[in-house]
């Protein structure tokens, strides 16, 4: 049996990366001088949610492709894959809280990774499907 522990591991530090936005927003929030439940008020704050939520709306892309392609292809790959998501998530992060048409790069590189994550685990799954 495969560990898939790389991926483990990638897996809670796409979580904890998740956590870290989470907190950026509160900062944000203190930095504004805006409290919940308000959304809306200040850019700085709206940006910082945005990637917040942002983020959230990929993770049910990234993770079931990221161990998918961990099963059907290689733990380690499938976790350097993760780890340049994460990577594009957080300079995402930073570069919309800076302003919203710096969140390009990060965009790119974090849905690149998603999709040869994406795109490679069902290449495999179909091609063991049909050479069985």
């Amino acid at each position: 049996m495969q560990s898939h522990a790389y991926v483990a591991i990638v897996t809670m530090l796409a979580l904890l990366t998740y956590l870290w936005m989470g907190l950026q927003v509160g900062r944000a929030r203190a930095k504004c001088g805006i409290q919940a439940p308000a959304m809306t008020g200040d850019p700085l704050l709206e940006r910082t949610i945005r990637a917040h939520y942002n983020t959230l709306e990929w993770l049910p892309m990234f993770l079931p492709s990221l161990w998918l392609f961990a099963i059907y292809w290689s733990d380690l790959v499938a976790a350097l894959l993760g780890v340049v998501w994460i990577v594009g998530r957080i300079l995402y992060q930073r570069g919309y809280a800076a302003a919203a048409e710096k969140r390009e790069l990060g965009f790119m590189i974090q849905s690149l990774a998603v999709a040869v994550l994406l795109f490679g685990s069902l290449g495999r799954v179909i091609y063991v499907l049909a050479i069985t």
